[in-house]
C-alpha cells in the first residue's frame, strides 16, 4: 500500500523537530525536547480521526495485535478465531501470548465467514479477530452479533484497510479493539509502527503499560515508576511517530487518490463477462487500497495473474500461492515449528491444520486476483493500465 509513495515537506518538518531536539525516545527527557511529543500528538490525532477515546502507538502492526490481545486479558489456552486469508502476523501475535489461533474459512468478502465463525466457537473461545484484507471489511454486523451472543471480544485487524468505514464508523472502531500497521507499505506509514485503538479505558491503560515493560507512567521520574504487571518493549520512537504524524494528516488526500484510480480500473473491468467482484458488506465503504476481483475458476485466475505480469501490469497478486498471506503455505504453523518450545496449551490444543478442510476458502481465494492501487499513477497511466487489463483478461 502506498504511504511510501508521497513524502514531502510536512514529513521533513516533523522529523527535523525531533532531530533538532535530539530526543528520539517517546518517554522522558522533558527538558530537552522543546515541547515536542510526537508520539503523544499522533495518538491524539489518530484517536480523533478514528472517532475513539484512545490510541496507543506501538512498534508495528504485529505488536499492536499482541498488545491488544494482552490488554484484554487474553492468554494461555484461550482461543482466538482468525481467517485463513490474512498475514502471518495474525497467528504470530496470538501465539506470542500463549493463546491458540483457530483458523476458519473466508467468504466472498475475502474475510471471516460468520457461519464458519459460529461453528468454530468453543468454551475456550475469547476473541473473534476479523482481518480487513486488501482494503475492505468482514461482515462486521454479523460478527458483532455473534460476539454479543457468546460474550466474546471483537478485535478488528484493520492493518490493510485504514480509511475504510462500516456503518459510518472508521474500520477499527466498530469492535472492542482495533489495530493498524504503519510499516513502509501501508496507506499511512511511519516507516515502522502500529497502533491499538479502543473506547475502553481499562484496555488503554493496560496497553500503555504493557507496551513499555509494565511501566505505569505516573509522575515525571521514569526511574521511579512502578510496574503493576509484566510488560515488554513494543515502544515506537519519536522519529517514526513524527513521520506518521505528517502522514495521518494526509490520509484523506491518499484515500481520494486511491478511490479515483480504483474507480478507473473497476469501471473498465465491470462489463467483462468473466469478472466479478468481492462483496463489500452493506453499510461498508472500502479504503480502495486494492481492486479485488474473481475469475470463473482458479486456473483462469492464475493465468490472468501470469498474463497481466507479462503485459507489464505490475502490483497484481495471486494470494492462493502466496507464502505470507494464505494458510496453504504456513508450514511453520501447520508443523508447529518454533525456535523455542511452544507452550503446552498451544502444542496440545492447536488443531492439526494438515488435515483441515478449508475448501470453502479455496473457492474464493483461488479465484481472486488482487491489484494494488498506487498513488503515483497519473490519470493517463491509470487508463492505459485499465486498457491493458481489459485486453488481457477478456482473452482468458
Amino acid at each position: 500500500m502506498p504511504g511510501f509513495e508521497l513524502f514531502g515537506d510536512k514529513e521533513r518538518q516533523q522529523l527535523n523537530d525531533v532531530l533538532d531536539s535530539g530526543v528520539l525516545m517517546r518517554y522522558g527527557f522533558d527538558g530537552m525536547r522543546n515541547g515536542h511529543w510526537k508520539a503523544l500528538e499522533l495518538e491524539k490525532a489518530l484517536a480523533q480521526k478514528m472517532q475513539v477515546k484512545h490510541a496507543q502507538l506501538v512498534s508495528s502492526g504485529t505488536a499492536a495485535l499482541t498488545v491488544a490481545l494482552a490488554s484484554a486479558g487474553v492468554g494461555a489456552g484461550d482461543e482466538v478465531i482468525m481467517p485463513t486469508f490474512t498475514f502471518v502476523a495474525s497467528f504470530e501475535s496470538i501465539l506470542a501470548i500463549g493463546a491458540v489461533p483457530i483458523l476458519v474459512d473466508v467468504d466472498d468478502t475475502l474475510a471471516l465467514d460468520p457461519q464458519a465463525v459460529e461453528n468454530a466457537i468453543t468454551e475456550r473461545t475469547k476473541v473473534i479477530m476479523p482481518v480487513h484484507m486488501c482494503g475492505s471489511m468482514a461482515d462486521l454486523k454479523a460478527l458483532k452479533a455473534i460476539c454479543e451472543k457468546h460474550q466474546l471480544l471483537l478485535l478488528e485487524d484493520a492493518c490493510q484497510a485504514i480509511g475504510g468505514t462500516f456503518e459510518n464508523k472508521p474500520l477499527g472502531s466498530y469492535g472492542d479493539l482495533g489495530c493498524f500497521s504503519f510499516d513502509y507499505v501501508k496507506t499511512v506509514t511511519c516507516g515502522e509502527g502500529g497502533a491499538v485503538i479502543t473506547n475502553n479505558d481499562h484496555y488503554k491503560t493496560n496497553a500503555d503499560h504493557y507496551s513499555d515493560h509494565g511501566h505505569d507512567h505516573v509522575g515525571k521520574d521514569r526511574g521511579a515508576e512502578t510496574h503493576p504487571f509484566l510488560g515488554y518493549n513494543f515502544r515506537i520512537s519519536e522519529l517514526h511517530a513524527a513521520v506518521g504524524l505528517a502522514q495521518i494528516e494526509r490520509l484523506d488526500e491518499f484515500l481520494a487518490i486511491q478511490k479515483k484510480n480504483y474507480t478507473i480500473l473497476r469501471e473498465a473491468l465491470q462489463d467483462l463477462s468473466n469478472v466479478s467482484f468481492r462483496r463489500v458488506p452493506e453499510g461498508g465503504e472500502e479504503s480502495y487500497a486494492f481492486l479485488n476481483f474473481f475469475m470463473p475458476d482458479a486456473e483462469k485466475a492464475k493465468k490472468a495473474h501470469t498474463e497481466l505480469g507479462k503485459a507489464g501490469v505490475d502490483a497484481c497478486f495471486y494470494w492462493y500461492d502466496n507464502n505470507w498471506h494464505y494458510y496453504r503455505k504456513w508450514e511453520h504453523l501447520i508443523e508447529k515449528r518454533s525456535l523455542g518450545r511452544l507452550p503446552k496449551e498451544v502444542y496440545e490444543r492447536l488443531p492439526d491444520y494438515s488435515k483441515s478442510d478449508f475448501s470453502a476458502s479455496d473457492k474464493w481465494v483461488g479465484r481472486t486476483v488482487s491489484c494494488l492501487i498506487k498513488l503515483g499513477w497519473s490519470e493517463i497511466e491509470c487508463k492505459e493500465r485499465a486498457a491493458k487489463m481489459v485486453s488481457v483478461i477478456s482473452g482468458i
